[in-house]
């Protein structure tokens, strides 16, 4: 099978041009790259360089250090913080750092770079705003370069920068660092990603990071650290329309207090947009329209809400509503579906096969589903959808499940907020897979099937 177009990527993303002037506000970035290519101690780096690490870190991270026998400070034992992974020299799990500069606050997730680990990385960049991929200027683009630059377009993170590391042990060659550039170009092109930003840097020593180094004549473009106080983000309510999933249902209490006797509200996390008192919404997937008359944050009353906030609403209607379902704007609401074309990244090292039975977590939701079919998976080297009889571990694919009951979903490449949902085990629980809807369509079953 040869596509004409990428077959798990929506239209390709927009440029990482960095604003004119230095914007504020909060920005999410994860860490990528393979085993080795030194994320932690670019971490570490930026952390230092940028003065956001604390005199008593500092010390415990240089003790450490003399008693391995380095000769110098071992960075990357600021983000490195489990005893397996100091012991073992590699990232295990998803380490979380927060910083500030005069120019922006940041939230860092640095994630593993060992193939067993791919499914850390997916959670650590599926919040993200932007990606770091790491790549050894020696050993150029790898598979797991190829899988994480996939996992970024997939995600649909909106900025990717990838800083070709180690560039001193190369001795700084413009030649090295413009053919592992272009290699990379060449990949994220045929991922929907053709406007990846590279950069040269030595996160040992520095070039590069916060300030722009001059053995990298050859390089004229800003330092990493200068890239990531420009990158503009949009606010997380910033035209996306109101969605909100049903934590629970708050009835009224025989002890309630005076005035607050009838009080029926629907608490939970907005989770994008914003509503205020008197706009309409929709309850999904039942289709029923009314109006917001009260918000409520704790006990505070609110005039409006806006994403992040967890808060309890009251409607006009007295509607039948629980855990599960969902309030959203009337326009552009997505329309409840039992059929989901999906691209899927298989976290579990139990396999993937046809006519399995799953549990789908959709917001609030969880519904059993079966896998009807799987239509194949990514091949890292032809950047093509492949023909396979399942998914395993770290395989990016796509698969048809038909759902037991609706839900809202609508193509990921639309709604970030609307197309993703976990696929988990119904037997134990354990999360198997990441999901992106593609489509929400429906079609006859076959014949003597059921979800």
């Amino acid at each position: 099978m040869t596509p004409t177009a990428h077959p798990l990527t929506a239209p390709p993303l927009t440029a990482s041009t960095p604003a004119a002037g230095r914007p504020t506000g909060l920005l999410r970035l994860a860490t990528a790259g393979s085993v080795d290519d030194g994320k932690s101690t670019l971490v570490g780096r930026l952390l230092f360089d940028s003065k956001s690490v604390l005199r008593d870190q500092l010390a415990a991270v240089e003790r450490v250090s003399l008693d391995q026998g380095m000769t110098r400070t071992d960075l990357a034992l600021l983000t490195d913080g489990l005893r397996a992974e100091r012991e073992q020299g590699i990232t295990i799990d998803v380490a979380y750092r927060y910083f500030a500069t005069p120019g922006r606050s940041f939230i860092l997730a640095d994630c593993p770079g060992h193939v067993q680990y791919t499914r850390n990385t997916v959670t650590g960049a599926s919040t993200a705003d932007l990606v770091v991929l790491l790549v050894d200027a020696r050993h150029g683009v790898v598979e797991q370069t190829r899988r994480h630059l996939a996992v970024a377009a997939l995600l649909r993170v909106p900025h990717v920068v990838v800083a070709v590391n180690k560039i001193d042990l190369v001795g700084y060659s413009a030649e090295v660092y413009a053919r592992v550039a272009a290699d990379v170009q060449a990949v994220a092109a045929g991922l929907g990603l053709p406007d990846a930003r590279t950069l040269p840097t030595s996160a040992l020593e520095g070039d590069n990071i916060v300030t722009r180094s001059a053995r990298t004549p050859f390089y004229s473009g800003p330092a990493l650290l200068e890239l990531l106080e420009a990158v503009p983000v949009e606010p997380p309510e910033a035209g996306r329309p109101f969605r909100l999933p049903v934590q629970c249902a708050i009835r009224p209490q025989s002890a309630a207090p005076r005035g607050l006797e009838d009080f029926r509200g629907y608490a939970g996390q907005v989770a994008s947009g914003a509503v205020a008192i008197g706009d309409e919404v929709v309850a999904l997937p039942s289709g029923r329209a009314t109006r917001v008359t009260g918000i409520h944050l704790d006990d505070r009353p609110l005039e409006r809400a806006v994403t992040g906030q967890s808060v309890t609403l009251e409607l006009a209607d007295d509607i039948d509503l629980s855990r599960g379902d969902l309030l959203a704007a009337p326009d552009g609401a997505p329309a409840p579906t039992r059929e989901i074309e999906a691209s899927l990244a298989w976290l579990s090292d139990r396999p993937l096969r046809e006519r399995d039975r799953v549990l789908v977590k959709h917001g609030t939701r969880t519904v059993h589903a079966v896998v009807t079919s799987i239509a194949g998976r990514l091949d890292l080297d032809g950047l093509a959808l492949v023909d396979a009889d399942g998914l395993a571990l770290n395989d990016i694919g796509r698969a048809h499940l038909r759902l037991a009951e609706a839900i809202p979903a609508a193509p990921y490449e639309r709604s970030r907020t609307d197309g993703a949902f976990l696929v988990i085990d119904a037997h134990d629980g354990w999360t198997l897979a990441a999901g992106m809807a593609r489509a929400a369509e429906s079609a006859p079953a076959p014949s003597g099937e059921r979800a």
